[in-house]
């Protein structure tokens, strides 16, 4: 997993350049649901459901914040590994937690959503992340890119 600093870097850009949506909603922070307020408000799931718009500008800023997790993870890992097997062992951990959430998300809103493209859009890149099992070393420019575009495609911005 020897990519340079420089690329990692590159690929935080990219990924955070195709994920907005280009209003300034893309680049409002998501709030936080916990598991027993998402269950409480399942009506207005329903209605959010139906609300493509609303879904693609949350898929965007949940991309957009992983871009950004994706870069800290990155830097966290090249550190703990001139740190020793602990440590990087811990960054592991944290790096495979992120990327679980990043496609738990996905997978959650592609259940969501009831526009057809937008659900398979989702569902396609929450298994592509999935898939990924922490190995951020898997991921590049290219597959960046192919999950942007199937994003901004089925959202209508591709």
């Amino acid at each position: 997993m020897r990519i340079h600093t420089l690329a990692a870097a590159a690929l935080a850009t990219a990924f955070l350049a195709g994920c907005t949506g280009g209003g300034s909603e893309a680049s409002t922070a998501a709030p936080a649901v916990t598991r027993s307020a998402a269950t409480a408000e399942k009506p207005t799931d329903t209605a959010l459901g139906a609300d493509t718009e609303a879904i693609c500008a949350q898929a965007s800023r949940t991309s957009s914040e992983f871009g950004k997790t994706f870069a800290e993870d990155y830097q966290l890992l090249t550190r703990a590994a001139a740190e020793g097997a602990q440590e990087k062992a811990k960054a592991q951990e944290k790096v495979t937690r992120d990327l679980q959430s990043f496609s738990y998300a996905l997978l959650d809103m592609s259940k969501l959503v009831s526009d057809p493209k937008v659900k398979e859009a989702l569902a396609a890149m929450g298994a592509q992340v999935t898939a990924l099992k922490g190995d951020i070393g898997q991921v590049d420019d290219k597959k960046l890119a192919d999950l942007h575009d199937v994003l901004d495609k089925a959202c209508g911005r591709g």
